[in-house]
């Protein structure tokens, strides 16, 4: 016996459609930051974190990115692998592991963090009056949603 399915129009789905919206809005500076040094977008994450942040617990860094542990452990390792991060074992409590950029991290960023401060500016003018109304609804979304 078939059950009735309720109508459901995915295309207005707004979980659907953000997800949409962010992957579009976000892969062309992927492409960039993956064409000219490899970097994946976990990797980015990472990195602009600790751009923005500084020293950070491995624990912190986690939540902030808002990936799976396996994926920040994977970025992580290998960003320190390449020498642009340094992954540093806490004397007392060797379980807790800090991270930071290394120079050679921070002269990465320095060249990667132009090009998104040019892509925000790009898609700040392609949705011109429409800038304000959707940073005000992402942040309601953010502050209501578990």
């Amino acid at each position: 016996m078939s059950q009735d399915l309720p109508d459901f129009d995915l295309s207005a789905f707004l979980p659907y459609r953000l997800s949409v919206a962010a992957q579009r809005t976000s892969a062309g500076l992927a492409q960039a930051y993956r064409d000219r040094h490899g970097i994946s977008g976990p990797e980015w994450r990472v990195l602009v974190h600790l751009s923005d942040s500084g020293e950070v617990s491995v624990g912190d860094l986690g939540a902030r990115v808002n990936l799976e542990k396996s994926k920040v452990s994977r970025a992580t390792t290998r960003l320190a692998d390449d020498g642009l991060i340094s992954k540093t074992v806490n004397e007392t409590d060797r379980r807790l592991v800090s991270l930071a950029l290394t120079e050679r991290g921070r002269a990465l960023m320095a060249e990667l963090l132009p090009l998104a401060i040019a892509y925000q500016a790009r898609l700040e003018a392609a949705l011109g009056p429409h800038l304000a109304a959707l940073n005000a609804a992402l942040t309601r979304l953010e502050a209501e949603t578990p």
